[in-house]
């Protein structure tokens, strides 16, 4: 799928990811992805429905969606190059993924984020209603800079 709001497009087309890009996003300029490997980056892009954000044919944002496509889905990877922020182009994005018809109907969206809960409480996201039922697992063995538990 793609969107087009002059001179962006956003693309759902996996052959427009600059996963170099991504990568170089990920392991150097976000707090969240810089213990994952290039590989490990490369698979999570195979397996995710991508959206590339694209101004002519330079990749300026990127975020994925893991999920089921029938029930749940987890955004993330989210970014805007900061040279483009501050144009709503993150909203855009926001509503062309909530608007794609694999993720419309999703009963559950999740994300995690430190720093941008009003971002993305203009779009339904809020904290979780019952965190004591929330929980996680970590790879130390494979991710040794990951949050102790």
């Amino acid at each position: 799928m793609e969107w087009h709001r002059a001179p962006y497009r956003i693309s759902t087309d996996r052959a427009l990811i600059d996963s170099a890009r991504v990568i170089r996003f990920l392991q150097q300029e976000s707090y969240w992805g810089q213990d994952i490997t290039s590989s490990g980056i490369e698979r999570s892009l195979e397996n995710s429905l991508c959206f590339s954000v694209l101004e002519d044919k330079k990749m300026i944002g990127f975020a994925r969606v893991i999920t089921d496509y029938a029930v749940f889905g987890y955004l993330e990877d989210v970014f805007i190059d900061d040279a483009s922020r501050g144009r709503g182009i993150g909203k855009w994005l926001m509503e062309c993924i909530l608007d794609h018809p694999d993720i419309a109907g999703l009963k559950k969206l999740m994300l995690a984020t430190a720093d941008a809960q009003g971002l993305y409480n203009q779009y339904g996201f809020n904290l979780i209603k019952n965190p004591e039922m929330v929980m996680e697992r970590y790879n130390y063995k494979d991710f040794p800079d990951a949050p102790s538990p």
